[in-house]
């Protein structure tokens, strides 16, 4: 886990919303990239604005940064660009709008909402929620701009006998 953190409190929502940037520093980059197993992060920021939420609060905002990966590929490390949008609603622990535990069956409904994230005391971690929607974001199979993987494995015609051939061959040895 990195010691880097941004936190606001729910009580901080009591004067309305609060807009924040994020753009932690290089020996903090360098802690994430090791974490997601990049090369590197040169470069993150986030802007994010925290927004009181039926008796939680709603994360909204956009963050972009510059990763370096190794490509899958040729080996050769290189660097993309990645940009992406948090919306996250966060309430405590024991509030009536938290998501039932309920053992059993789960129904998924993929053009639902997403429940909100159940804190647990009264902090909002606004660094945690960057670093895992960058995570979201990149990609897990890395390739450079260009590299296209190209195999072609060798095709043997053979006949039905020589297969059995080869195989009674085999059984004899």
């Amino acid at each position: 886990m990195s010691d880097w953190r941004q936190v606001i409190r729910l009580s901080d929502l009591a004067r309305g919303p609060v807009s924040v940037t994020l753009a932690p520093d290089a020996e903090i980059r360098a802690q994430i990239a090791r974490r997601l197993g990049l090369e590197s992060l040169p470069e993150l920021t986030g802007r994010l604005t925290v927004r009181p939420w039926l008796d939680g609060a709603e994360i909204s905002g956009r963050f972009k940064a510059r990763v370096e990966q190794i490509c899958g590929v040729t080996l050769d490390p290189f660097e993309s660009e990645i940009a992406g949008e948090i919306a996250v609603q966060v309430v405590p622990a024991g509030s009536p709008h938290a998501p039932a535990d309920s053992p059993g069956e789960i129904e998924l409904d993929l053009e639902a909402p997403d429940p909100p994230d159940v804190l647990e005391g009264e902090e909002i971690d606004l660094a945690a929620y960057l670093v895992e929607h960058l995570a979201l974001e990149i990609d897990p199979f890395p390739r450079k701009p260009g590299v296209a993987f190209d195999y072609e494995p060798e095709v043997r015609e053979e006949s039905p006998f020589a297969v059995l051939k080869r195989l009674k061959d085999d059984d004899a040895r």
